[in-house]
């Protein structure tokens, strides 16, 4: 005859995982918020990354409708290194070929065009709702999407294309900008952090340092 076995303490091994659960979460609780290691910094900028590029990038991007809602501009091309009057003074006979006056131009956004380093918000906007004078960013087959601002505009059988110009560029750049088609736009600068992006620009030259050395 077989001896009964004695029954398993289920309740109690639960309630020692639980306690292991709470105690596991406190310890990583004081490391990642009071800890003062290297370590510990090391661990908040990893999950301040993850939390950035994978839940508040993309609930931007839901928002206002792009794959990109936030851009660090990683180029000058978009700078006026003087005031704006000698500015317009440099560039005013490449804009009367498009009938852009002065008095035009400081009426759109960024009149006096953003610097390297600066972050731009962007929202999605369609062909049709892009004006002359806005700040669009495209795809233009380089490793980083462009922004420059539109300069033409007109559609070809039922298709927009569209024509940019950097305002610190002499002209815009032959079979680069000259001829955007509407899937390219990626979407329209709306606001601008003046020089938050250049922890982007910087965090990305140390990445190539590191890898190309």
């Amino acid at each position: 005859m077989k001896k009964a076995s004695k029954p398993k303490k289920l309740g109690i091994t639960r309630i020692q995982d639980k306690e292991n659960i709470k105690l596991f979460l406190k310890r990583a609780w004081h490391f990642i918020w009071e800890e003062d290691s290297v370590w510990s910094w090391l661990a908040n900028i990893v999950i301040a990354f993850v939390l950035i590029k994978f839940i508040v990038y993309p609930g931007l991007g839901f928002l206002l409708s792009t794959t990109h809602p936030i851009v660090a501009v990683v180029s000058s091309s978009m700078e006026h290194p003087s005031n704006f009057e000698k500015w317009w003074e440099q560039h005013k006979e490449f804009y009367k070929e498009y009938e852009i006056t002065k008095e035009k131009f400081v009426q759109y956004n960024f009149p006096n065009g953003f610097n390297k380093g600066d972050i731009m918000l962007l929202k999605g906007v369609k062909p049709n709702n892009i004006k002359i004078g806005d700040v669009i960013v495209f795809n233009g087959g380089k490793s980083d999407p462009i922004i420059h601002r539109v300069i033409n505009l007109w559609k070809e059988n039922d298709v927009y294309y569209i024509q940019t110009k950097g305002d610190n560029n002499a002209r815009s750049i032959a079979g680069l900008e000259t001829r955007i088609k509407e899937d390219a736009i990626i979407g329209k600068a709306v606001f601008r952090v003046p020089l938050l992006g250049y922890i982007k620009i910087w965090f990305v030259q140390i990445i190539q340092l590191l890898v190309y050395r």
